[in-house]
């Protein structure tokens, strides 16, 4: 074999075929980082490359491992490991994950990308949105927004594109510029009290997404980036966050090396609640359920209420707000499981624990299909959550149920227009025990390709 500059450790190994094994290697991982690339082409053109190899059997994906991620954001809203559309199906498909779906805030922008992505690789997948709302209901009780009673975060699952019919595009233009409206707003008001920095919310904000929708996951981190640049002495950085965030040196000091700490940090300090950029919102900051619903089901997609932990005072009144939810259109549940048992052992963790189990058991109760998954959209997150975990192993096929389900819905109105909201759903199941079931089947027996 004729030896090729590369791995210096292969040389001495060219007649076993080392050298060969490492320069496909090098190739895949040249492939799987091009695959976040903010140039559609560039990540089209990887995907294909890492789809050639597969099916020429240069690369073997993992068997099916039986874990589901459902909520994961891309990097169209944020997503803390760079992740594209392309690459998340990349990862499942790679890691064997028996489906994967993405959720992001305000915009659809991944949707074909994803979905097609899913379908080249043969992995099952759906495709999601996420945003706040605001419910008159519980205007007096805190829901799921700590600290903002009234304010809900809420889902739509289950698109199967990009594009918006027409009477639509004017709800999502609307929710993508009150995000925007809201974060230059904030910005302003960070700016002023972090000054001597400042941050350009053109310049330095809008470059790190890849389609113009920020969030502040992307605030904080041009935030962040900027005082090292404006500070690199480690201590003239120390002593600046300690003073911008009213913090004791010592504890800037043993956090500012950890990114996902730290971060959450300025982000607590800046943006949340008590912060300096931080302002009550309006009831008219956010869409109504209704606004939203008609978009997501124009979209032939699937309302999807919300679950955070149990403990306020809203979601201690669980049947009121899913019922009246489901009054409104909601088929679905979404969980971030992960964040109800992953902690420090004690009272706290033991009551989230036993509030996951509850709200399973009530969405099992009113037939609502679990979405769940990590959400990677902040650092730290999980890949994908841990099955075999005390806490998750009863709940495991719960989750799949969901995903099979979601997944379904998504083939079925993808290729066919007869997804869960169809006439020909409603006429052929009227009760919603045996539409989710027949969805469920489907999604169990279809890897659309």
């Amino acid at each position: 074999m004729r030896r090729i500059s590369g791995c210096a450790l292969c040389w001495s190994s060219c007649a076993s075929g080392l050298h060969w094994r490492c320069l496909i290697d090098s190739r895949i991982a040249g492939l799987e980082s091009r695959l976040n690339s903010f140039d559609p082409e560039e990540r089209r053109a990887a995907l294909s490359g890492l789809a050639g190899l597969l099916a020429r059997g240069e690369i073997a994906a993992a068997s099916d491992c039986g874990a589901v991620n459902m909520h994961c954001h891309t990097f169209f809203s944020y997503n803390a490991y760079g992740h594209s559309p392309s690459s998340l199906a990349w990862l499942a498909k790679k890691n064997g994950y028996t489906a994967i779906g993405i959720v992001d805030f305000d915009v659809l922008d991944a949707v074909d990308e994803f979905l097609d992505a899913c379908e080249l690789l043969g992995v099952r997948g759906s495709a999601g949105i996420e945003t706040r709302v605001f419910i008159p209901e519980f205007a007096t009780r805190e829901i799921n927004s700590p600290g903002e009673p009234g304010v809900y975060y809420h889902m739509g699952i289950g698109f199967t594109s990009s594009q918006v019919p027409p009477e639509a595009r004017p709800i999502l233009d609307s929710m993508r510029e009150r995000a925007a409206r809201r974060n230059r707003e904030m910005l302003e008001r960070i700016n002023r009290h972090l000054a001597p920095l400042v941050i350009d919310y053109d310049a330095q904000v809008l470059p790190l997404t890849p389609a113009g929708n920020a969030t502040e996951r992307h605030m904080l981190a041009a935030i962040i980036a900027a005082a090292a640049d404006l500070f690199p002495k480690a201590q003239d950085r120390v002593d600046y966050w300690a003073a911008k965030l009213a913090a004791a040196p010592d504890a800037i000091a043993t956090t500012i090396s950890d990114y996902a700490k730290f971060s959450n940090l300025v982000r607590a300090k800046l943006m949340k609640q008590g912060g300096v950029g931080y302002v009550k919102p309006s009831p008219e900051a956010f869409p109504t359920v209704e606004e939203f619903h008609s978009l997501i089901l124009a979209c032939g997609a699937l309302p999807c209420a919300t679950w955070l932990d149990g403990t306020s005072a809203g979601e201690q009144a669980i049947d009121e707000l899913l019922g009246l939810v489901m009054s409104k259109g909601a088929v679905a549940l979404n969980i971030i499981p992960d964040r109800n048992w992953n902690l420090p052992e004690g009272e706290t963790r033991a009551l989230k624990i036993r509030k996951l189990h509850e709200i399973v058991a009530v969405a099992q109760r009113l037939d609502l299909p679990l979405n769940i998954g990590t959400e990677m959209n902040s650092p730290g997150n999980r890949l994908i959550d841990d099955f075999a975990a005390a806490p998750l192993a009863p709940l495991a096929e719960a989750f799949r149920s969901g995903a099979y389900f979601i997944h379904g819905h998504t083939a079925m109105q993808r290729k066919l227009g007869l997804g869960y909201g169809s006439e020909w759903a409603a006429a052929r199941f009227p009760d919603r025990h045996s539409r989710n079931a027949f969805y469920e089947s489907v999604g169990r027996s279809a890897i659309v390709r």
